[in-house]
């Protein structure tokens, strides 16, 4: 059964860092692009970074460019490193795996809630 299992979300203070990590299982992977999204109150989902299982290529959303890292740390673990977390970055962030240039997205964890107070 394929897992992906995010963690490290929580609530922090405007400007304070995050660190998201998300371990698959489950499947090799190999070939597959490896992504973080997220979704805020009322909004649609919408890609933030993502990463290919070499760890060779990262995408990054406009919007966290230069503020988010994504890795990953080792054979199946993926990492998104957050500065300067804003109030606008509050959502439920999913990792997911998938082809990032087909915009198919085949497995998905259940998410985990990231809070920025001001």
């Amino acid at each position: 059964q394929v897992k992906l299992v995010e963690s490290g979300g929580g609530l922090v203070q405007a400007g304070e860092s995050l660190r998201l990590s998300c371990v698959a299982s489950g499947r090799t992977f190999n070939g597959y692009t490896m992504a973080w999204f997220r979704q805020a109150p009322g909004k649609e989902r919408q890609f933030v970074a993502g990463v290919s299982w070499n760890g060779n290529d990262t995408f990054y959303a406009d919007s966290t460019k230069g503020r988010f890292t994504i890795s990953k740390d080792n054979a199946k673990n993926v990492v998104l490193e957050m500065i300067s977390v804003q109030p606008v970055d509050t959502a439920v962030y999913y990792c997911a795996a998938g082809d990032y240039y087909r915009d198919e997205w085949k497995y998905w964890g259940q998410g985990t809630q990231v809070t920025c107070s001001s």
